[in-house]
């Protein structure tokens, strides 16, 4: 069912020396999964699976590597912290496979995660992972856990959107829906990366982290596919609040245009957990770790992941 092989060397789209190569299956659908294992220390935090959005690859969000921002890497940030850390590329997008006439849809997405958690948990040992994900990589996240509670310890959702209303970014979207699906994917390039970082609000980005992003991603992409387009923009509500039960964070930039903070606020009203956080991020807009104020991100999401858990709930 599965394949591995490990990997010392630099990969394409910008990755450091000193992670892991792994490939697994979804059916006959090769799936490529990066690993930054835990830098050594006594007692390991836990195992994080990073969930990329609709835009980039995992490796280009995830692991970054920018001349003088040592840290640009949430992945190595994390591995120095003493959690073993992980991310896939979706079907369709950097090394996965892209042979099959599908959008890659949220539900597609999913399905990847439970292809990647069942690998990561039969390789390691470890227990129910640390799951994080980013727009609609969130979306894909929670659709994930919905389906597979047993599976995630923590759940942290950033720049997430559930039913769409109020989203500035989804309604200059729609205009293009036409378009989106009359194929299977659409074309990206340097002043599409750009865009993502000026659409919300101008300045919130360093442009030389910008630019190393856009080399990343475009080094393993140069089109991405419609599915998650599509679904944000004509298929919302994609999951169910009420049906997220493990401890969750909602995780939204200040000037993030994907979701309004009344979506958010119903959203987080229907989560049954008690054990749950709603962070505004200052000064961020929507790609939280390639922002001026990437600690505060780094600062929230690992304050959550290492939160004790209750030994009274009354």
């Amino acid at each position: 069912m599965t394949q591995a092989q490990a990997s010392h060397e630099a990969s394409p789209g910008g990755v450091s020396p000193g992670g892991l190569e792994h490939w697994t299956t979804k059916g006959d659908v090769r799936l490529f999964l990066w690993e930054k294992p835990a830098v050594a220390r006594s007692g390991k935090r836990g195992t994080i699976l990073f969930v990329h959005g609709s835009s980039m690859a995992s490796t280009p969000t995830f692991d970054l590597q920018v001349p003088g921002r040592d840290d640009a890497s949430v992945m190595d940030y994390f591995a120095r912290c003493g959690f073993d850390t992980w991310c896939v590329d979706m079907e369709g997008y950097g090394r996965s496979d892209k042979n099959r006439a599908i959008t890659s849809n949220i539900s597609d997405g999913a399905d990847d995660l439970a292809a990647a958690s069942a690998y990561i948990q039969e390789q390691r040992g470890c227990g129910p992972l640390l799951v994080y994900g980013i727009s609609s990589g969130a979306l894909r996240a929670a659709l994930f856990a919905e389906r597979h509670p047993d599976r995630v310890a923590r759940l942290a959702l950033d720049a997430m959107v559930w039913t769409g209303d109020g989203s500035p970014t989804l309604a200059e979207r729609r205009k293009k829906l036409p378009q989106f699906k009359s194929g299977k994917r659409r074309p990206i390039d340097r002043a599409f990366v750009h865009s993502i970082f000026t659409r919300d609000h101008p300045g919130t980005a360093d442009e030389a982290v910008v630019d190393a992003f856009a080399d990343a991603i475009l080094a393993l992409d140069d089109s991405m596919p419609v599915g998650t387009y599509i679904d944000m923009c004509e298929n919302l509500p994609l999951v169910d609040p009420a049906r997220i039960t493990m401890p969750t964070l909602v995780m939204r930039g200040e000037y993030d245009g994907i979701a309004s903070f009344d979506d958010l606020l119903k959203f987080f009203a229907l989560l049954p957990n008690p054990d749950k956080q709603l962070a505004v991020m200052p000064g961020i807009a929507h790609a939280s770790f390639q922002q001026k104020n990437y600690a505060i991100v780094y600062h929230i999401l690992g304050s959550f992941f290492e939160q004790p858990a209750p030994v009274y709930r009354g």
